[in-house]
């Protein structure tokens, strides 16, 4: 595509312009709404536009938000920005929102969910570069499915692999079309921006500068400015900004610990009979004495990290987490058993041991587990409350990094030789020199994923039927719709929903995995090992969308185990695409394994797979793919259970 003939003269001193502002520049308008979006007040989004400079943050920018650019619900009360106005950018699975009413996407030809590698063509409508790199960066497009109001409905654009931490990157609308073929016309404000003449308004034309550089660096991309509907940039936050809480409460925490092991109490020993558990020959309960870092006596829901003077967390006392672990019958033959760190599903808690007596019997293996703080039993109520009024969300990752902390405490109890193998409960039941791994499903995968990033004691974890990206995965999961009709009756806007999506995400990074999925395979977190990993990943998965442990895939630069699936069952034009196969077996290296049990094919819009059987659970249920995943947090290899053809699953129920 030819370039818009511009004197590059003209360049040259475009960017002077905005390196050297005038004096009318020199004063901004009052922060607010973006001029150029018109739907709603922070479209597009995520947007530089809603940042201002700051020195101290590692990008050199602050998001800069106020309550009145917040969405609002019914009540009338806006999400309370504060919390959002700590970060130095944007997430790095950010969802890009716009609002084009009329646009039909495949009139437009916009790469959608099964032709990723569409996205990266040089005549793609839409442009999503690096502005460090000057490359493209690969998406998909989707309209939002549940809006039925065109005017209200938004245009998402999805990062296919999670864009850079620190970056910068810049997007273009270009050549939009409607059902009938016609171009989508831009708004007059955009049409202003892309005159070589300033706008006399004040806040146009303070846009028109700070547009500048985007529109400079779209054009010399080869993109005619002319074709342009809309183009912004945005910065990603730092990895800094998203870990660093985390990183610090794990080294102050455990700088504390030592040498020692954590403080242990136990609370309750069972014994059942083999009629009562045929699994299990003991069950422990007891807790950890961990560090706190919640405002709360009890750290319980609706509590908030505190701070000291430094903007770093700041304990405030201890917390006794309660976890469990489960005696395996396998240890009457097979010795001691090996310890297993495993985290719960959504909504679980510490008891979800009590559901691996397979994997437990069949590896010898030793499970303890502790509930995952914000999205545990306890949290049910207090995430209700969250669905009615955004501005209590920040309890939730504020919850989740605490549960980091006790998960790794509870961790090196397990390894510890005057840990739990001091304890007589425990004696010639465990051994602690094993090696710990780390296995969860479902919320423990995607938990798992961060904690995997952050652990220091452990170098292999099993992630079952996981993912990154709440904000991809809440519309796309069975489980959402129990909780949707509450967010729908304080939130009725749909628009104000992807935007509450969007902006939960940006906190959420500090509590899953979404955050720290960069930091596991390679370029590690400061004073931790590289990790690998194996995802198992349930086709037509009801609850954790496909795609999404797709994107999570990729971002960790992982293989994927194929043949994945039978010709035929998966309708992308390259299935997985991007991820490299498996070179050869055993393998000793990270992968994806896809399982299928036969259910069909997921919606490609972002709404939950209703038909057939949920296959969340079958690769559990499936002998092949515990003996995969047990070999693996033994050796690290992952080896082929399944003859170089696609994996089956069992179906449970």
């Amino acid at each position: 595509m030819k370039r818009s003939m511009v004197p590059a003269l003209v360049v040259v001193l475009l960017c002077a312009l905005v390196a050297v502002p005038s004096a009318h520049a020199a004063a901004p308008p009052r922060a607010g709404c973006d001029p150029i979006g018109t739907a709603e007040c922070l479209l597009p989004f995520p947007n530089d536009y809603f940042t201002v400079p700051d020195r101290s943050m590692p990008t050199g920018r602050r998001v800069n938000l106020t309550p009145e650019m917040m969405p609002r619900n019914v009540a009338g009360v806006p999400i309370d920005p504060a919390e959002w106005n700590r970060n130095d950018g944007f997430s790095p699975g950010s969802m890009l929102l716009a609002s084009v009413p009329g646009i039909d996407l495949g009139r437009t030809g916009a790469a959608p969910i099964t032709d990723i590698g569409r996205s990266l063509r040089r005549d793609a409508p839409v442009v999503l570069i690096d502005a460090n790199t000057g490359k493209r960066h690969p998406y998909w497009v989707e309209l939002d499915s549940r809006a039925t109001d065109p005017d209200r409905q938004a245009l998402i654009i999805r990062p296919a692999r999670n864009l850079v931490e620190g970056h910068r990157y810049i997007v273009g609308l270009r050549d939009l079309r409607d059902s009938d073929g016609q171009k989508v016309a831009a708004s007059p404000a955009f049409r202003s921006m892309l005159r070589w003449l300033p706008p006399r308004d004040p806040a146009l034309f303070h846009r028109w500068l700070t547009l500048r550089p985007a529109l400079v660096q779209l054009w010399l991309s080869g993109v005619r400015l002319d074709d342009l509907n809309l183009a912004w940039d945005f910065t990603v936050a730092s990895t800094e900004n998203i870990t660093g809480r985390a990183l610090h409460v794990r080294d102050e925490a455990f700088g504390a610990l030592g040498d020692a092991p954590p403080k242990i109490t136990i609370g309750s020993v069972t014994n059942p009979t083999p009629e009562q558990d045929p699994a299990f020959t003991r069950k422990i309960v007891g807790t950890i004495e961990v560090p706190k870092y919640l405002d709360r006596p009890d750290g319980g829901p609706g509590s908030r990290m505190t701070y000291g003077p430094d903007g770093l967390p700041e304990p405030t006392g201890t917390y006794q987490a309660t976890f469990q672990c489960d005696i395996p019958r396998s240890t009457a033959t097979g010795g001691p058993a090996r310890p297993l760190l495993w985290g719960h599903g959504l909504f679980g808690n510490h008891t979800a041991v009590d559901g691996l007596g397979a994997v437990a019997n069949e590896s010898n293996s030793l499970p303890c587990g502790a509930s995952w703080l914000g999205m545990s039993t306890e949290d049910v109520p207090y995430v209700v409350s969250v669905l009615g009024e955004l501005s209590g969300f920040p309890s939730l990752p504020d919850r989740m990094q605490q549960a980091y902390l006790n998960m790794m405490f509870l961790g090196r109890a397990m390894i510890h030789p005057d840990g739990f193998a001091a304890l007589p409960e425990f004696a010639g039941l465990l051994d602690a020199g094993a090696g710990l791994g780390y296995a969860g499903a479902s919320l423990g995968g995607i938990q798992g994923t961060a904690l995997t990033a952050l652990a220091q004691d452990f170098t292999r974890s099993v992630l079952i039927v996981p993912a990154t990206n709440f904000s991809t995965l809440l519309n796309r999961a069975a489980p959402f719709q129990l909780l949707a009709p509450i967010m729908d009756a304080s939130y009725p806007d749909r628009l104000d929903q992807q935007l509450g999506f969007a902006l939960m995400q940006m906190l959420w990074d500090r509590g899953e995995g979404n955050g720290y999925v960069r930091h596991i395979t390679r370029d590690p977190l400061p004073g931790t090992p590289v990790k690998r990993v194996l995802l198992h990943q349930a086709f037509g998965d009801h609850q954790v969308a496909n795609i999404a442990t797709e994107v999570e895939a990729r971002t960790l630069g992982i293989h994927v185990m194929r043949p994945t699936l039978a010709p035929g069952r998966d309708p992308a034009v390259e299935p997985q695409w991007d991820l490299r196969a498996v070179p050869r077996f055993p393998f000793r290296g990270s992968a994806l394994v896809v399982w299928d049990s036969g259910t069909p094919t997921p919606p490609q819009g972002n709404l939950p797979p209703t038909q057939g059987h949920d296959p969340h659970g079958d690769t559990g249920n499936t002998p092949a793919a515990r003996a995969q995943a047990a070999h693996f947090l033994e050796t690290g290899e992952v080896v082929d259970v399944c003859g170089r053809a696609p994996c089956v699953a069992i179906p449970t129920g």
